[in-house]
């Protein structure tokens, strides 16, 4: 029962990452109307760094396939940091608004990691 719990878990984060990679190369959910001046305020610094949005793209993509897998998960986990870094960043500073679903996402991921931890020892001799 809880290897079918944490592979939902791991394939609807998965999928978030997915589907806001692949979004931010095909456009197909439009910005909310009704976002704080601060926050769009980032977004457009972000979009002015031509190659930004793609390479975070890329790496939503990336993560979140090696994320659901249970093989990769902790490359996945490690590759999606520093993205969740930047989404809870983003949400404390500029959208408190979203930060809920920030904590939750970064607690998934920070358990993927600590789950996975043996995988990461070699990393450190």
């Amino acid at each position: 029962m809880k290897n079918k719990i944490l592979f939902v878990v791991s394939l609807l984060f998965g999928l978030m990452f997915i589907n806001a990679g692949l979004n931010k190369f095909f456009n197909y959910m439009p910005m909310p109307k009704d976002m704080p001046e601060s926050t769009v305020k980032v977004m457009t610094a972000f979009s002015d760094i031509g190659w930004l949005i793609p390479l975070v793209g890329v790496i939503e993509v990336i993560g979140g396939v090696l994320f659901i897998t249970n093989k990769y998960r902790a490359l996945g986990a490690i590759i999606i940091l520093p993205v969740m870094v930047g989404i809870l960043f983003t949400n404390i500073f500029n959208a408190p608004e979203g930060l809920p679903i920030a904590l939750v996402l970064t607690l998934i991921n920070i358990w993927a990691i600590i789950d996975n931890r043996a995988k990461y020892k070699p990393l450190f001799k």
